[in-house]
């Protein structure tokens, strides 16, 4: 797989298992439940939660030949990450999943995320995918204006998961040339 560039940012396959991923995923842990637990209980994440969910998704799911772990980077920093596992068929079209789609608040609005996303999406067509879903929580507002603007559409609930309260499909197109 190629590797994803501009002036500042790569994006790159990163082991599931490596201190970067480990890093990075429990810096989306602590934004994500910090978020949730203010808006619904008016308190942050106790520590013993944090490592629960840390502990609970070790990212297997993530790991070749179906699936993939991406890392941004800005400036040689690890940044941000998202995730891509194939699901298989679904109604009928091979259906990759993007999961863990993170880019640190310091390194917010410089271009990464839609960086990871045409990344995932590249990785999803290389497994094969033809078509790419996410599932999100409504107070991601952020993320989910994100998959708007990169051609995602709202779709019918695709997972059964906890927090997953809408859910985006996108169709791939094959890559260019």
């Amino acid at each position: 797989m190629s590797s994803h560039t501009d002036t500042s940012w790569t994006v790159a396959p990163e082991a599931v298992d490596s201190p970067v991923a480990a890093a990075l995923w429990r810096s989306y842990y602590t934004e994500v439940s910090d978020r949730y637990y203010l808006l619904h209980e008016k308190r942050r994440t106790a520590p013993e939660e944090l490592e629960r969910e840390v502990a609970a998704e070790k990212g297997d799911d993530l790991r070749p030949p179906t699936g993939v772990l991406l890392v941004a980077r800005h400036g040689g920093e690890p940044a941000g990450t998202a995730g891509v596992r194939l699901m298989g068929d679904m109604k009928g079209v091979s259906t990759a999943e993007l999961k863990r789609v993170f880019v640190r608040e310091d390194k917010r609005g410089m271009g990464g995320a839609a960086l990871l996303l045409a990344a995932a999406e590249d990785a999803a067509r290389a497994l094969g995918a033809e078509r790419i879903v996410l599932d999100t929580r409504l107070d991601l507002a952020e993320a989910r204006a994100l998959y708007a603007r990169h051609g995602y559409e709202e779709s019918e609930p695709l997972t059964e998961r906890a927090y997953a309260e809408c859910w985006y499909a996108k169709k791939l197109a094959p890559k260019a040339g």
